[in-house]
């Protein structure tokens, strides 16, 4: 396709359509090389399968505490209302993001992330939330999955140092960081 007989609509639309297509195969091909060998970032598959098992319960207790916390902001009733419902949202847009990064790094090492909530409900440590229209209860609900999530991280980041996995504890080490910072915001709120 030459650039001079290019018609307007059609054919740059294909030219664009084409270049994203491309681009879609080769991380495609990439991320299967990846999963398919492992050793490629330069990590055994042995030392992988547990982190990705850990990783996979993680994202469950994630994707739990996600939807309590959507469930806290649609529903928060009472005084703090004007307080609690932008901050739920602001955790759960948070949340989403580490949900799709624990995900993607369960596929860097060579792993299928889990997706069924079947499956979440029946690994994860959180459990669903009824609790989530008194403000106190939904703040002392977040506060609990904080140190589910701290907790897990922190063997994560025991399993990834043997392992020789500075990926996943770089990520693991930012999240509790990120996250104690949240602890402390939350108890203060709670007036601890």
């Amino acid at each position: 396709m030459k650039l001079k007989n290019l018609k307007i609509g059609t054919d740059i639309s294909f030219a664009c359509h084409s270049t994203e297509f491309a681009s879609s195969v080769y991380i495609k091909n990439l991320k299967r090389n990846i999963m398919n060998n492992p050793d490629i970032i330069g990590l055994e598959k042995t030392d992988l399968n547990p982190i990705a098992e850990k990783l996979n319960e993680l994202l469950a207790n994630y994707s739990v505490f996600y939807q309590n916390t959507r469930g806290a902001h649609w529903n928060i009733k009472g005084s703090d209302f004007f307080t609690l419902h932008p901050k739920f949202e602001e955790l759960y847009d948070n949340l989403v993001l580490k949900i799709d990064e624990i995900a993607e790094r369960i596929l860097t090492l060579g792993a299928t992330p889990k997706h069924n909530y079947s499956d979440y409900l029946t690994v994860s440590t959180i459990k669903e939330s009824n609790e989530v229209s008194d403000g106190r209860k939904c703040v002392e609900n977040i506060l609990a999955s904080f140190k589910i999530l701290i907790d897990m991280q922190r063997e994560l980041l025991d399993m990834t140092e043997k392992a020789g996995d500075e990926g996943t504890n770089s990520q693991m080490s930012d999240y509790i960081t990120e996250q104690e910072r949240e602890v402390w915001m939350y108890n203060s709120l709670l007036g601890k």
